[in-house]
């Protein structure tokens, strides 16, 4: 049998796909990493048989900053159409909403930081990415911006209290998910580094979120490992 093939698109060299990529490998996927800010070609789709957005700083229409934008959304269209398995997360999960006629807008209530429960609503139990093994209990989240109109078809799966969307199915093969189930303390703390003088400013503990990721880093892979195999399965040709 041939390995599926994933698409992974990078935007930064500090958003890898970490965890993520990992399980892919280990559910017999082969993963591919286009990093079009360090001047990587964004390729055609036709060869893979699924996508994965990664997140990064910019955001979802910040096209001035990250001008390979525009292709992406226009990827995603594409994979809409031809119902290519494709996962967005944080930005990945922002750029689809957008590329589909969805809003994105900054949060008002503020940036999101750390270990953060998820609301999974009814659909998420009949989810084909979802359903099968326990919902993930809650995620990392290290986000300023938010879904505030879903596109058009659009099911959401799991929102916040004050329901900013934490989770979306797309369309029948498209996913995002505001969350990072990708990221290790290793990852964030360059993050952090950047976000250090905001956060003195806000009171946020920084070294207490990042304690508590790792505390919950056993239950966070065992959580949401099984998603990306099913995602990898999905893939699978």
């Amino acid at each position: 049998m041939t390995s599926p093939v994933v698409l992974v698109v990078e935007h930064e060299a500090a958003c890898p796909p970490a965890h993520v990529g990992r399980w892919l490998a280990d559910a017999g996927c082969v993963v591919e990493v286009c990093r079009p800010y360090a001047g990587d070609a964004l390729p055609a789709l036709a060869p893979y048989d699924a996508l994965l957005v990664l997140g990064g700083s910019v955001g979802a229409n910040d096209d001035l900053d990250a001008p390979w934008l525009p292709q992406v959304r226009t990827m995603i269209r594409e994979a809409v159409d031809t119902m290519l398995p494709t996962l967005g997360i944080c930005l990945g999960h922002q750029l689809i909403a957008v590329a589909l006629g969805g809003t994105v807008e900054k949060n008002p209530r503020g940036q999101q930081v750390g270990l953060i429960e998820h609301g999974w609503l009814p659909p998420a139990a009949q989810d084909p990415l979802l359903a099968g093994s326990a919902l993930p209990r809650r995620g990392v989240q290290w986000n300023s911006d938010v879904v505030t109109v879903l596109p058009d078809g659009a099911a959401l799966l799991a929102a916040t209290p004050e329901q900013e969307p934490q989770a979306i199915r797309f369309a029948a093969t498209v996913w995002g998910v505001q969350s990072h189930p990708e990221v290790d303390v290793t990852v964030l703390q360059s993050w952090a580094d950047g976000d250090r003088d905001d956060h003195l400013e806000k009171g946020i503990d920084q070294a207490a979120v990042l304690a508590g990721i790792e505390e919950a880093a056993t239950e966070l892979e065992a959580a949401w490992q099984p998603v990306v195999a099913r995602f990898a399965a999905l893939a699978a040709p």
